[in-house]
């Protein structure tokens, strides 16, 4: 266990470190912007920084915006999520102030096809291991758990204003740059990841009762367990069903590698819920 969160300190330090190069190497020389919270804050300490005496690094912006919502997630969604993911955001906060600002092509369009690469490598690997950048990322649990709402439209409409007032305020060219970097940074977490909100995992397992409790212990989700039989054994099985939000896949696969690391899981995407989705 030590030697497990050990790892998934060390993977989310790395992908905050993949996160701020992108940034400082690549997108904010170009002007070009994220998305999420990374991008308000950029947009918000440039616009500081050009049309007021005052001036607020990204750094802490960033660590600023996260902090309500690291709370309203340490309440709402669980201690260990929100810890790593408010880990990613200091680390994230700190190397951007470590770094120095420089631009490594003058290359607009590099700069948005390799800064929105790398900011997704370093988001998908930090998905991956069941932490997120924060931000958007604990929101959407939270309406997940709460409501069971999309946040697709909220983060449309959130990188909406962040691409229209940048085009605005500073050319509209770097606000179609910017959505050269969204595309591209959500292909790239598709591959690593997924950017599916939901997923269902058929699980086929001897052990259904102790992955039931185990299961319920951690995530607020629903199992139909469903008798099966094994076609070349004629083995006596149970397939559990459950659907899951990408954010909870981790912790999934986690428990069933320690109560049963026989079972054979399959995870699909899942379009679309009808009826309760979470279990109360």
């Amino acid at each position: 266990m030590i030697w497990l969160q050990t790892k998934k300190t060390a993977v989310v330090i790395f992908g905050a470190l993949l996160n701020a190069l992108s940034m400082n190497l690549f997108l904010r020389p170009a002007n070009v912007y994220s998305s999420g919270f990374t991008g308000i804050a950029q947009l918000l300490s440039k616009i500081l920084t050009v049309f007021t005496p005052l001036t607020v690094s990204m750094g802490y912006l960033l660590l600023l915006l996260n902090i309500p919502v690291a709370i309203l997630g340490w309440k709402k969604v669980g201690k260990s999520f929100t810890f790593y993911s408010f880990l990613s955001v200091i680390f994230s906060s700190l190397f951007l102030e470590l770094i120095p600002l420089k631009a490594v092509s003058h290359d607009i369009l590099l700069n948005a096809v390799f800064g929105g690469v790398i900011l997704a490598v370093g988001v998908g690997l930090t998905l991956k291991w069941g932490a997120s950048t924060g931000g958007v990322d604990i929101i959407a649990l939270v309406l997940s758990k709460l409501k069971d709402k999309p946040i697709g439209t909220y983060l449309f409409l959130m990188n909406a204003i962040i691409i229209l007032t940048a085009g605005y305020l500073f050319g509209w060219e770097k606000a179609l740059y910017t959505l050269v970097t969204l595309y591209t940074s959500t292909r790239v977490i598709d591959t690593i990841h997924t950017r599916h909100e939901k997923l269902t995992a058929m699980i086929i397992t001897k052990k259904s009762d102790e992955l039931k409790k185990a299961i319920q212990a951690k995530l607020v989700r629903g199992i139909t367990t469903v008798p099966a039989k094994g076609a070349y054994t004629n083995e006596t099985k149970d397939m559990m069903v459950i659907v899951i939000t990408r954010y909870e896949l981790f912790e999934l696969e986690r428990i069933i590698k320690e109560v049963d690391p026989k079972a054979f899981t399959n995870i699909v995407h899942t379009a679309s819920v009808v009826g309760l989705f979470r279990r109360d």
